[in-house]
């Protein structure tokens, strides 16, 4: 791996020691993110003002440094580790928040956590409706790279739908804004929207401004059973079709469900162990949310086996431990996982749930499956022993006849995760030729020297095939 020994010196000597640094403890916490595969950096660049990213990627596009952008690191595929070297910007410093309330907009630095920002707008009476998994954690500039979106995206969108105008710099070190702070903007080419999802490949990030909505007055929530996954399925079609859309509608398999009842030493259902379960919370005005849950309970009436409100929001917390259990619980299946972030359209869902039922009858492995009924993004979790060569192999095949049948039935191979490393080796079964060669061609008119997060995206690189760090992150589900 070629060093720039000299360039990293002249970058000490431009914004200090403190701001750059060098030493092993500050390379080795830099050099993996959530994927756990280590890449180590020549520099760790800690910006102390926007400013200082400008000076880093103008010096980086002179000399042809590689250079990665990252927040907490919690992205599971690779996509904040610096596998070509370089230096690493770390940009957990630049967390800024501030309200707007009369707006409803909120103005944040790329450092920012997201629930932080929830919490500052919830306030102020406004709501920051994405909600990744790791919110506690994750900051909005890892958000806005990969296009987030969580729970509650079926009903209120991802973090695009809440983009009003970023700020960042160019690869060569040109500060650039796409949008104002106005709830219009139409002049000139949308690369505020060519930006969000992008990876950290085409600029980087260091503010935002943020779209709010009111905040719900009221919250319901009702835990479901089904007899099985098929039965679950037809019956979340079925309340989609009546024009009911919950804040959020979560599905867990069978051998999600019981991953979690393990897990908690406690049946969801007494009686009804191991049955898949769809977990809804409706949200808005009192009226609408007492008009929408007697719909919703007749409707559980007529498709669930049991079902159970909550009565308050303690309660409604105790629903929630079996969702929040599952991920981590799925460990007792296997020491290794390929978690992929699919999404797949209504309209297949109950042919998803058959290829499910054989994917997992021929590869001999447990594939637990979770996630959001109300936009199809589903977690699909292929469960094996990292030492077991023939599980291996498998898990390989597994995932490949995955992303193929997930394409073939009109879904996308990345919902929220982005495609980092781990995805790199689908990306071309859901894109042709034609489309993988113009965004090859975007990246190369923005980043001619490709000094931004190379090897990610187009470059193949098969995870399953390299040794990961044994480490726990504090929003690891294990």
């Amino acid at each position: 791996m070629k060093t720039f020994a000299k360039v990293t010196a002249a970058l000490r000597r431009k914004l200090g020691v403190k701001v750059v640094r060098t030493d092993d403890a500050a390379c080795a916490a830099a050099s993996y993110d959530s994927s756990k595969l280590p890449f180590f950096p020549e520099a760790v660049i800690f910006p102390a003002e926007e400013g200082d990213i400008g000076v880093v990627l103008t010096l980086a596009n002179k000399h042809g440094v590689p250079v990665t952008t990252r927040g907490r690191g919690t992205t599971l595929t690779g996509a904040a580790a610096p596998v070509r070297g370089g230096w690493v910007i770390d940009m957990m410093s630049l967390n800024k928040i501030e309200i707007n309330e009369d707006a409803g907009m909120a103005h944040v630095q790329c450092g920012a956590n997201v629930a932080a920002i929830q919490r500052a707008a919830e306030a102020k009476g406004w709501f920051y409706p994405p909600d990744p998994s790791s919110k506690e954690y994750c900051t909005i500039g890892g958000n806005i790279a990969c296009n987030a979106g969580g729970m509650h995206g079926g009903k209120y969108g991802v973090t695009r739908d809440f983009i009003v105008a970023l700020r960042g710099f160019l690869p060569t070190g040109e500060y650039v804004e796409w949008g104002t702070a106005t709830k219009k903007f139409s002049a000139g080419f949308n690369m505020r929207d060519l930006w969000i999802g992008s990876e950290g490949m085409l600029g980087v990030v260091t503010g935002a401004v943020l779209k709010l909505i009111p905040r719900p007055a009221e919250r319901w929530t009702l835990l479901t059973s089904f007899p099985d996954e098929a039965h679950a399925l037809k019956a979340a079609l079925a309340l989609f079709r009546s024009r009911m859309q919950p804040a959020i509608c979560e599905f867990l398999d069978r051998e999600s469900v019981l991953c979690a009842e393990r897990a908690t030493k406690q049946s969801v259902f007494e009686g009804q162990a191991g049955r898949p379960v769809i977990l809804l919370e409706l949200a808005g005005s009192k009226l609408e949310v007492q008009e929408q849950s007697v719909a919703v309970l007749a409707w559980a009436g007529a498709h669930a086996t049991a079902h159970r409100v909550a009565a308050n929001r303690e309660e409604a917390e105790q629903l929630w431990a079996v969702r929040r259990k599952c991920s981590g619980a799925m460990f007792e299946l296997g020491d290794a996982k390929l978690n992929e972030d699919i999404v797949i359209p209504m309209r297949s869902y109950v042919k998803f749930a058959q290829f499910l039922k054989k994917l997992k009858r021929d590869s001999g492995l447990h594939v637990p499956t979770f996630g959001h009924l109300a936009d199809g993004n589903l977690h699909v979790n292929i469960m094996y022993h990292r030492a077991d060569k023939k599980e291996t192999r498998a898990a390989e095949k597994a995932v490949q006849s995955l992303m193929e049948t997930v394409v073939a039935l009109g879904g996308a191979i990345s919902g929220e995760h982005g495609i980092g490393l781990a995805k790199t080796p689908f990306l071309r079964i859901q894109h042709p030729p034609a489309q993988v060669r113009a965004m090859q061609a975007v990246k190369a008119a923005l980043d001619p020297k490709g000094i931004l997060n190379p090897g990610k995206m187009f470059d193949v690189f098969h995870v399953w095939k390299h040794a990961k760090l044994d480490v726990k992150f504090p929003w690891d589900h294990k």
